[in-house]
């Protein structure tokens, strides 16, 4: 066994390395004909120093930044060769590639931009953060009720953008001597302005389910994922029903580390291509596409792990199931939203179909619902959340100014 789960390791490596290298190549050629910034056009970068898998968190940002862009120009600095191609095809803001700290001082250097925003804890992260004169800004990729939204991390920035009540009630109790009041600004959901894509399928009876698990995780605290231990069942009953439409839409991730999960995650795919083949008129969706939007508003119920995606259906204030994940090591704080979900056990997948209905008109838990969208999001009014934000940047902008004329250095 550690024989073949070395070989596995070599293997999975080999084809890393295979695929940088071509990324490299790929990007040596292009980089030559993108044209360079002029000299202190940026105000905002936003860093991003992850690859490809991750992408996930900074696409999500690009519609707000593009908006944001009209009033501080914005660009994103790459750090990894294959991030960068994706980005220079999608990204509505300039790209900045930096794979070494050298051209990090180049790029701060030329453009000095005032704030920096950060969309992850990537460690990579500090080789950013060491540079002084401009205000460095968590604004994470999601909001939820994970440890990961109360690292202690958040106090190696000047400020954090945050959701609302329930983050400030959060960070309070879980970080020590954290002035919650003066270094968050809270501005809702400001992507949920522009959810993207269009829906795939026809407008029938069928009852749409989103299924939108998270990966296996990589430690035990972390083991969110449902994919291996409820979301085969869940499919299966869902794609048997002719009255359920199922859209489902893993994590990006899911498997990376655990090859059982990914072998689940397989026969999802694949029991969703069987049944679309049988009855076209299903419209069963597997989605892996980039775009993020139609899916939660669309669905009539969502079944969701422990993730960023509670977060992003509470702010549509429809019906929501949330599994129990099924590790005992688990991380589930329930002193929020989790201490009044939906929840789904492994043993009760094979009953979803019912749940499902259920969920779908119960009046108690919608009622729920916008006690808790209200309380995670505040106002989710369209368009709110982006003035948030907007009045933010502006805040921090403003304050760089009088900073820099106090120090003499504007």
């Amino acid at each position: 066994m550690p024989i073949t789960k070395d070989a596995r390791t070599a293997i999975r490596l080999a084809r890393r390395l295979l695929r940088a290298r071509r990324s490299r190549g790929e990007l040596a050629r292009r980089l030559p004909g993108v044209p360079p910034l002029p000299p202190r056009s940026i105000e905002i970068a936003v860093y991003f120093a992850d690859g490809p898998v991750n992408m996930y968190q900074v696409r999500q940002w690009y519609a707000p930044l593009a908006e944001l862009a009209a009033a501080h120009p914005v660009a994103i600095v790459s750090r990894s060769p294959g991030a960068m191609l994706a980005l220079l095809d999608e990204s509505p803001v300039p790209v900045v590639y930096a794979r070494q700290v050298v051209d990090l001082e180049r790029f701060v250097k030329e453009q000095a931009p005032k704030i920096v925003l950060y969309v992850n804890q990537n460690a990579r992260n500090f080789q950013m953060m060491r540079y002084g004169r401009m205000w460095h800004v968590f604004v994470n990729h999601g909001e939820s009720d994970k440890m990961y939204m109360t690292t202690n991390q958040f106090k190696a920035y000047d400020r954090a953008l945050i959701a609302g009540d329930a983050a400030r009630d959060r960070l309070a109790a879980a970080l020590w001597d954290y002035d919650v009041d003066r270094r968050t600004i809270a501005i809702g959901r400001p992507q949920a302005d522009h959810f993207a894509g269009a829906v795939p399928y026809p407008e029938d009876d069928r009852t749409v389910v989103l299924y939108a698990p998270t990966w296996e995780g990589d430690r035990a605290a972390a083991a969110y994922g449902s994919i291996a231990s409820h979301g085969v069942t869940l499919a299966e009953r869902l794609l048997a029903s002719p009255r359920h439409r199922l859209v489902y839409r893993p994590h990006p991730r899911s498997g990376v580390l655990d090859a059982g999960y990914r072998a689940a995650h397989e026969r999802i795919v694949a029991a969703i291509a069987s049944t679309n083949a049988a009855d076209p008129s299903a419209h069963h969706v597997y989605d892996d596409g980039r775009e993020l939007g139609w899916q939660l508003a669309d669905a009539d119920v969502a079944i969701t792990d422990i993730s960023a995606m509670i977060y992003d259906r509470l702010a549509v204030g429809k019906p929501l199931i949330v599994t129990r994940p099924v590790s005992p090591d688990a991380d589930v704080d329930e002193r929020g939203y989790l201490g009044d979900a939906n929840w789904l056990l492994a043993g009760d997948a094979a009953d979803v179909v019912a749940r499902v209905d259920a969920a779908a008109h119960d009046a108690d838990e919608l009622a729920k619902l916008r006690h808790w969208v209200e309380r995670y999001f505040g106002d989710t009014t369209p368009g709110v959340a982006t003035a948030r934000l907007h009045a933010a940047i502006d805040q921090l902008v403003a304050r760089w100014h009088e900073v820099a004329a106090e120090r003499g250095e504007a």
